[in-house]
């Protein structure tokens, strides 16, 4: 039946307008066949209806969306809508019922008699000729509530739906295939959001694949600066929690009352400035995976609660009386050795089995020499665009003094030294006087020196040079503020 746009009414036109809107802006499929189906209902005044889908222009449905019909009653082969289905399917066109009670072609399934069925309107869903689906939508209270004013409406309203409904599978069909493509892709190359091939790496990578897959808690053992929480970010976007919140707490920085409200949350008055309940941040990763960034250094009667949350997925905020339950997943990081703070009872024996299930020791960058120009060829191509475009490369000079050079500050350092080297060079290439480490330390002084009086001798230079000021001397070093605090605080002791 062809449309006639003449008999349509003004809410019919709106109904039309409403739908090519959605073609556009709607492309999660379930949301739009809910969209469609409420414009059509209320265009028509109908008070039930379905639209059902059916697989590449077979008789096979696999997608439904009902109002006030039962989803299984639709497919049921005693019921009227199955007739109605099949019966559309076959003739490709638009059927229409005054009264179905009346009708001879419907009068006698028992779901027409049972539901007192009146009026009645059901039209395919057509792309370029194929087939696609149907919308029924009915009406138990007024015998004339459908006409063939409403039959041509909804074939016109179906020529546009069936457009916005092929767009959205077309878009999900393309994040199926992104997934298995990133699913594929992370086969191959399973942690590309961490640089390194050297053979420490590889065997980093082994255990970091076999313990994201479980919800083990892991330890990660490693020198500031060489990645702690890249490695546990990877470990969880690579696992079954993935889809879940990543939640980090640096937890050096923080006064103990502090770190228990931010990990735990506070009730309103629990203390001075506590103006309104705060909801933790495990409550914020419930379901995801918290990440604890030097957990040496948390205060023991915080390790306590800790060590219960683990253990019975419980917290409590502070100055509050209603226990709640999380499930989270930790993940842990250290640059000291905690079983040397378990003996100096500095730290929880229970607590540390607890978060070393598995443990996984990050290489310092001078025991992976390999991975060193590989490194500096990212972070070059990481910030060349925004900070000196015209550099291209390194001069084989300046990859013998990166390659060379010790790194105190690992990774984050030698990142610091590439964006410096980026701002001073004036040339198509990195020159060894580009680098702030160029010259920093001769072999022949520092042969007799540990690596840690070589670290604290730069420390201590640095300090100096600059007054004093530890942001300024950081910078110098190429290292975090962070850093250079728990390097003097070991100095002290």
């Amino acid at each position: 039946m062809s449309n006639n746009i003449a008999d349509m009414t003004a809410n019919h036109f709106k109904a039309l307008f409403e739908i090519s809107e959605e073609i556009n802006s709607v492309l999660n499929l379930d949301t739009l066949l809910s969209k469609i189906m409420d414009i059509a209902m209320r265009a028509l005044d109908a008070e039930r209806g379905f639209i059902i889908l059916s697989r590449e222009g077979t008789q096979h449905f696999q997608t439904i969306t009902a109002r006030n019909i039962d989803e299984r009653e639709v497919l049921n082969s005693e019921q009227f809508s199955t007739s109605i289905i099949r019966k559309t399917f076959e003739t490709q066109e638009g059927i229409l019922s005054h009264d179905a009670l009346e009708d001879e072609r419907f009068c006698d399934f028992e779901s027409v008699m049972a539901l007192k069925i009146r009026s009645m309107a059901a039209v395919p869903l057509r792309l370029r000729d194929k087939f696609i689906g149907v919308i029924y939508v009915d009406s138990i209270k007024n015998r004339r509530n459908f006409n063939e004013k409403s039959l041509h409406f909804l074939e016109a309203f179906a020529n546009q739906a069936a457009l916005a409904i092929e767009n959205a599978r077309l878009y999900e069909s393309l994040q199926l295939e992104n997934r298995i493509l990133k699913r594929d892709m992370e086969k191959i190359f399973p942690f590309n959001e961490i640089i390194g091939q050297s053979t420490a790496m590889k065997q980093v990578f082994s255990l970091m694949e076999k313990v994201a897959r479980t919800n083990v808690t892991v330890l990660i053992y490693g020198e500031s600066g060489t990645g702690k929480e890249l490695v546990a970010r990877a470990i969880h976007a690579h696992g079954p929690r993935r889809n879940n919140p990543f939640v980090g707490q640096y937890c050096g920085a923080l006064q103990e009352t502090l770190l228990e409200s931010e990990l735990f949350g506070h009730k309103r008055g629990a203390f001075t400035g506590a103006v309104s309940d705060k909801k933790g941040l495990l409550e914020i990763a419930d379901g995801g995976t918290f990440f604890l960034d030097e957990i040496a250094d948390i205060s023991f009667s915080l390790q306590t609660e800790l060590l219960r949350v683990i253990q019975e997925g419980e917290i409590k905020r502070v100055g509050d009386t209603h226990i709640r339950k999380v499930d989270v997943r930790f993940l842990s990081a250290t640059n000291k050795n905690l079983q040397e703070q378990v003996k100096k009872g500095l730290f929880r024996e229970d607590l540390y089995y607890r978060l070393n299930v598995i443990s996984i020791e990050l290489p310092p960058l001078r025991e992976r020499k390999d991975d060193i120009p590989l490194l500096a060829e990212y972070f070059l191509k990481k910030y060349r665009a925004k900070t000196n475009p015209q550099v291209t490369s390194f001069s084989s000079s300046a990859l013998k003094v990166i390659q060379d050079y010790y790194w105190p500050g690992n990774v984050r350092e030698l990142e610091n030294v590439i964006q410096a080297a980026l701002v001073m060079s004036d040339r198509s290439k990195i020159y060894p006087e580009h680098l702030p480490i160029y010259q920093k330390a001769r072999p022949d002084e520092i042969e007799n020196l540990n690596l840690s009086d070589i670290t604290n001798r730069y420390v201590r230079k640095a300090l100096q040079m600059h007054g004093g000021n530890r942001s300024k001397a950081a910078q110098e070093l190429g290292v975090s503020v962070r850093w250079l605090q728990y390097r003097l605080k070991e100095l002290e002791d």
